[in-house]
């Protein structure tokens, strides 16, 4: 399977997706916080830098509008689209994805044009990745039905797509708004479109999914049935595209490199030595990105990542076409 043609030059998509190979990312923020709810965000243009220097493949930012203390953290608390900005003056290399803009709690068109605007400003290295939200609270606050959410999801994602795709779109929705062909969205992004990435299941059927994303990244799930989960996903996008998989992980790296893996809480702890040997597995099995998200970690964040590019970086190297 070869990179869908529009998106085979794409900064960031064919950076971070290829064909049989695996790429290693960060989950924002790039810090240690095991006891606290939200970062401290020092130094953390430094960090980004640090990151972007150390080639590794994407920061993923993720959308969490509230603190609600049933679920426990607020990401990076700075908003995805407003920090991606921040971000493009910060990086030159690294891609910035979202993971994910809620959607049903935003209206399309504006998160068209945040996301264009802000790959003009990181010249094409934006990823959207688009979630529908699990927090009822949120859904209330926002006054948004959560029962329409995964209808409200694909009606948005369509409209993103005429947006950004057409010159003066001519779209009519359900729960949003018309595009007559009167008006015209600018910018548009600065590659032929922007990669659409579906994070998490959104409430959708696997077969709508690998029809009308560039890809998928889901939650770690069981390594056994990981096999079973890809084939599957190869099932549904076969005869098209190469639509990658992927998935985010808490994780915490111990300084014995020889430590072996165990998993828990929605993640992994391990040396060294386990992850190259679990992600080399898991590249053959398939899996295409990880994301790792420092939260857990017991070291601090810039030892961890300058151990990883030493030694692990090397056996998946970002962007090596």
């Amino acid at each position: 399977m070869q990179i869908a043609s529009d998106l085979a030059q794409h900064p960031a998509y064919a950076r971070v997706f290829q064909p049989g190979r695996l790429t290693l990312g960060f989950i924002a923020p790039l810090e240690a916080y095991p006891d606290a709810p939200w970062p401290t965000l020092a130094d953390h243009a430094t960090l980004a830098q640090t990151v972007d220097a150390l080639d590794f493949a994407a920061i993923w930012l993720r959308d969490v509008p509230f603190y609600d203390p049933n679920f426990g953290d607020v990401g990076q608390v700075l908003d995805p689209l407003v920090y991606a900005g921040f971000l493009a003056a910060q990086t030159k290399r690294v891609a910035i994805g979202t993971a994910g803009i809620v959607l049903p709690l935003r209206d399309p068109l504006i998160v068209a044009k945040q996301a264009a605007s802000v790959d003009h400003l990181l010249g094409g290295r934006l990823l959207l990745g688009l979630s529908t939200g699990d927090r009822p609270s949120e859904f209330a606050a926002f006054g948004s039905d959560l029962a329409t959410r995964a209808e409200r999801y694909r009606e948005a994602i369509a409209v993103i797509r005429a947006a950004t795709e057409q010159s003066f779109p001519r779209h009519v929705s359900t729960h949003y708004g018309t595009l007559d062909g009167t008006i015209d969205m600018v910018p548009k992004p600065v590659g032929p479109r922007l990669p659409v990435l579906a994070i998490g299941r959104a409430g959708q059927t696997l077969d709508w999914l690998g029809e009308n994303t560039d890809g998928w990244i889901w939650h770690l799930s069981d390594a056994r049935r990981l096999p079973e989960m890809l084939a599957k996903w190869r099932e549904v996008t076969a005869g098209g595209p190469f639509k990658p998989y992927g998935y985010g992980a808490m994780f915490d790296l111990l300084a014995d490199p020889h430590a072996p893996l165990s998993y828990g809480g929605g993640g992994m702890r391990s040396g060294r030595d386990a992850l190259i040997e679990l992600w080399k597995r898991q590249c053959d099995e398939g899996v295409n990105h990880v994301a790792l998200n420092p939260k857990p970690l017991r070291r601090p964040f810039a030892e961890v990542a300058d151990e990883l590019a030493t030694h692990v970086l090397p056996h998946f190297p970002t962007d090596a076409r």
